[in-house]
């Protein structure tokens, strides 16, 4: 840098603008975009502001001293001009290199400085000498400047464009459709409470449209209005009469009408701490990392199953209520919440606070950039894990219907490299019956998972899951008498899918599930469910 300022022939004082393009342009480079995209998801609370802050000192730069070649220039620049900015974590970076363009930059915001000293009738401050050289330094980076103006140009009348057409000043409109061809491909007979159920093969056609509304008020807080409309009805309730290998794209069949899916707000309380308020159809995913990348997609993308998106403990809260995370650091996160599921609903047994709810709480643990772990506790009321379409047996989803329940969850991913996540999940499910006969039952379930990022093509994505869906592995004699038992045999879940990415906006995934012993019953046939999803984005 020095010798670049020997080469234009300027002074010390000058050449403190060289310095000053440092910060201009690099801090600009670095400035996070997430305002400019707003409104979308919450950005995390710890996402620090990368905009640049005036300096009225050089003593508040860090990394500047008195015996640096440039700190007179740099004391004349803050004191006399006003025309320094330092990065927010109170440093300069005055040695690094930049280009003609990059100078330029710097040196325009220097003239509009000087000119703004001029207008406003403190001309005084500006010496004959530099005004000067700052003319010389114009007319040797005229074409440059000129250049920079020209594109400023540019931006401003397409950004005038944009703001004249745009939808709204505070909301954006994002939308998913999927649709799907999917059938039970193989499979006879189901046996559901003594009951055999003949398993149906039809193929269907069926679709999930989502509009997303996106507001932010402040450029960090979200407003998210949700309308959905489906015309799926879960397999459970109409093929194979198990929840086991539910679709997640499945909404329930309301023949394409209409609702609200979800209403929420997310706004930063702090640096560090996110709220999240539920007013309708929340999930514990909307504020806790569920610990499983690329395969949770909430049915649009990532994993086919229910099962195959998050550990099913997540799903015995949902509803109503609010969500907080914390980070303590970039390697350790809190989240909090509560959810009721007929909080409008002022009738006896029913409510925020009296009805069917889920609290949970996790630990988020990332100790590498390639490890994440989570520990979840959640306790539950009336919860079933069906109720929000999880997956699990039909006894599991029963006895949790008139229960109170703690579960207990652990959640691993590693990432060795870009092209390969392994992770799984266990989760235990201590449930407490409160009918006539109370009882107690133990449900269990645990999954790994594979995950194949880019595999063939960028944007693609290739995933196996292999686990047990929810069981009920032991009950109190007291149930046992009463004619409620554990689950015989054990199911297991297999699922494979293949994402292939057609364009920036569509995707096409084939994928199968192959339930051995459907229902936890040696006594039911294999079940193989296969589908084409078709996701579009916009």
């Amino acid at each position: 840098m020095q010798k670049f300022c020997k080469y234009l022939l300027v002074s010390p004082a000058v050449c403190g603008v060289m310095l000053f393009v440092n910060t201009v342009v690099f801090a600009g480079e670095t400035s996070s975009t997430s305002e400019i995209n707003q409104p979308q998801v919450l950005a995390s609370p710890s996402t620090k502001d990368q905009t640049m802050a005036q300096v009225t000192s050089v003593s508040q730069l860090s990394d500047v001293q008195t015996t640096d070649w440039a700190f007179q220039a740099l004391q004349s620049l803050v004191e006399r001009y006003g025309c320094i900015a330092g990065y927010p974590n109170s440093t300069y970076r005055g040695n690094r290199a930049l280009t003609r363009y990059e100078f330029a930059a710097g040196l325009n915001a220097c003239l509009d400085r000087v000119n703004e000293l001029i207008a406003t009738g403190t001309a005084d401050l500006v010496t004959k000498e530099d005004l000067a050289k700052l003319q010389k330094l114009q007319e040797n980076f005229s074409a440059e400047l000129a250049t920079l103006r020209g594109r400023v140009d540019a931006v401003e009348t397409r950004t005038a464009e944009l703001e004249a057409h745009q939808f709204s000043t505070t909301t954006k409109l994002n939308g998913e459709v999927v649709i799907a061809i999917a059938s039970v491909v193989s499979g006879n007979t189901v046996n559901v409470n003594g009951n055999a159920q003949k398993v149906n093969q039809n193929a269907v056609l069926a679709n999930r449209v989502r509009l997303n509304l996106d507001t932010s008020f402040t450029g960090k807080d979200l407003l998210r209005t949700r309308l959905q409309a489906t015309n799926l009805d879960a397999f459970s309730q109409t093929a194979t009469f198990t929840p086991e290998g539910d679709f997640r794209f499945a909404g329930g069949n309301n023949s394409n009408g209409v609702v609200i899916d979800a209403l929420l707000y997310q706004f930063p309380l702090g640096k560090k701490t996110n709220v999240t308020l539920e007013a309708n159809a929340g999930a514990i995913d909307d504020f806790t990392n569920t610990v499983n990348p690329y395969l949770d997609g909430d049915g649009g993308t990532g994993a086919l199953s229910h099962f195959g998106t998050r550990n099913p403990i997540y799903y015995l809260a949902n509803g109503t209520g609010i969500g907080i995370k914390h980070e303590f650091s970039d390697k350790l996160e809190l989240s909090l919440g509560y959810l009721a599921n007929d909080a409008a609903n002022p009738q006896l047994g029913s409510g925020l606070f009296n009805g069917a709810y889920g609290a949970m709480a996790q630990l988020t643990v990332k100790p590498t950039n390639q490890i994440t772990l989570g520990l979840t506790y959640l306790n539950a009321y009336n919860n079933t894990f069906f109720a929000n379409g999880s997956g699990g047996s039909n006894n599991a989803n029963n006895i949790l219907q008139n229960a109170s329940s703690n579960s207990y969850g652990i959640e691993a991913s590693f990432q060795p490299s870009s092209k390969f996540v392994i992770g799984g999940w266990a989760g235990f499910t201590k449930a407490r019956i409160l009918s006539v006969t109370p009882g107690d039952a133990d449900i269990w379930n645990y999954a790994v998972t594979l995950a194949f990022p880019d595999l063939g093509k960028t944007g693609n994505i290739a995933g196996i899951i292999v686990g047990m869906e929810p069981k009920v592995t032991s009950v109190s004699s007291s149930l046992s008498n009463a004619g409620i038992n554990k689950d015989p045999d054990t199911s297991y879940h297999i699922e494979g899918f293949y994402q292939y990415k057609l364009s920036d906006n569509i995707s096409i995934t084939p994928g199968v599930i192959w339930l051995t012993a459907p229902d936890h019953n040696n006594q039911n046939d294999d079940i193989v469910i296969g589908t084409v999803r078709t996701t579009f984005t916009f």
